[in-house]
């Protein structure tokens, strides 16, 4: 399952890239339903992820490494999971650019591609869709306004 998106952000792009990539607890604390996210070496995170579509709740256990990193304008994630319980596994692979386009102003761009087996995979494309959307919909906003908090806090 493709998935893309973009949005701004108010600060520049060394300052949104340093706030991202500089500790792994920052970039957690924006994730939605992020239970434990540890470095296991500068590339590699392993972490518990809580996540409910529909009527039902899934912890995924899994790693997350960075497979690219080009400061402070690329990263490219390959993420492994599998749902604590038997109810499957997940593969993520995620591409993010970061874009300057105009003073104190950058675009991030993202493309994801998700992929899902076992009974994780009989949600549907509709609903999984749906609920990653919302997912990033909340990340999104987690970032946007923990990057304003880190800027209000230099003020």
């Amino acid at each position: 399952m493709l998935m893309e998106g973009k949005f701004t952000l108010k600060a520049p792009i060394q300052e949104v890239w340093d706030f991202l990539m500089r500790d792994p607890a920052t970039l957690v604390s924006c994730m939605p339903g992020a239970e434990k996210m540890v470095a296991v070496d500068d590339k590699t995170l392993e972490g518990v992820m809580k996540q409910r579509v529909g009527i039902i709740s899934v912890k995924i256990q899994g790693t997350l490494t960075f497979t690219e990193v080009n400061p402070p304008t690329h990263i490219k994630m390959v993420g492994r999971g599998s749902a604590l319980g038997g109810m499957g596994t997940a593969t993520m692979e995620c591409v993010a650019n970061l874009r300057e386009i105009a003073q104190g102003e950058v675009e991030l761009s993202y493309q994801m591609n998700i992929s899902m087996v076992g009974r994780l995979a009989t949600f549907g494309e509709r609903i999984m869709r749906a609920k990653i959307e919302s997912t990033n919909l909340e990340f999104t906003n987690n970032l946007m306004n923990k990057l304003k908090e880190v800027q209000s806090k230099k003020a």
